[in-house]
């Protein structure tokens, strides 16, 4: 059961909480269109910020987004002005609601993440990059371990799929170091997918990482 759900939807309540927090009754398709339109427009525009998660939580009039960045100065800006332009942008191309003519009251809010190496989805997308620039996937997914379990992570698993190296044939590589019990519902599990596009097709990239105990 634990290798065929995500380790995030099985742990909801006791160890992670939902991405999107709102309840909607008549608007339920739009609402939840427009929360894929934000996170899918905010990853592309702070990519380069080491965007990794973004929460969605809506009340009656108001919508709070939380993103989860390695370098939140980029995003900030001097003096703030880089959230307040990423506000101008949202309400004025994305944040509407159909036969609602008030505009939601927008806050944005800013988490620094501590350490990108314990963030699966910056792990995945740090390898997929790697792939991308024709790197040996071996070396790729020795260093990336040594950097994780360095960072004081329990254990991380890393699973390549595709085309690796260019090879004629199809094949799966797969590392792991240290324990990531995917069935034990109180260990932190973070899960990241992020497929590598490379001259060949894609090499999908996947990456569990069994987060520190906090003290």
């Amino acid at each position: 059961m634990g290798q065929k759900v995500n380790p995030k939807v099985i742990r909801l309540v006791t160890v992670n909480n939902w991405s999107s927090r709102w309840f909607e009754d008549k608007n339920y398709k739009e609402t939840l269109l427009e929360d894929y339109k934000i996170r899918k427009v905010l990853m592309e525009k702070l990519k380069n910020a080491g965007i990794s998660e973004i929460e969605i939580e809506r009340s009656i009039n108001s919508l709070k987004i939380t993103a989860y960045v390695s370098k939140p100065g980029m995003v900030i800006g001097r003096g703030g002005t880089g959230l307040e332009e990423l506000k101008v942008y949202l309400q004025q191309n994305l944040v509407k609601r159909a036969g609602n003519k008030s505009q939601h009251k927008l806050d944005i809010k800013v988490e620094p993440i501590k350490d990108s190496n314990l963030d699966a989805y910056l792990v995945a997308k740090n390898i997929s990059e790697q792939l991308i620039k024709r790197l040996p996937a071996k070396r790729i997914m020795a260093s990336t371990v040594e950097k994780v379990m360095g960072s004081g992570a329990k254990g991380i698993r890393i699973v390549l799929s595709g085309r690796i190296g260019g090879a004629e044939i199809g094949r799966r590589e797969k590392l792991q170091k240290g324990t990531v019990p995917l069935s034990t519902i109180r260990e932190n599990i973070t899960y990241a997918s992020h497929p590598a596009l490379t001259k060949k097709g894609y090499i999908g990239v996947k990456v569990w990482i069994n987060q520190p105990t906090e003290s």
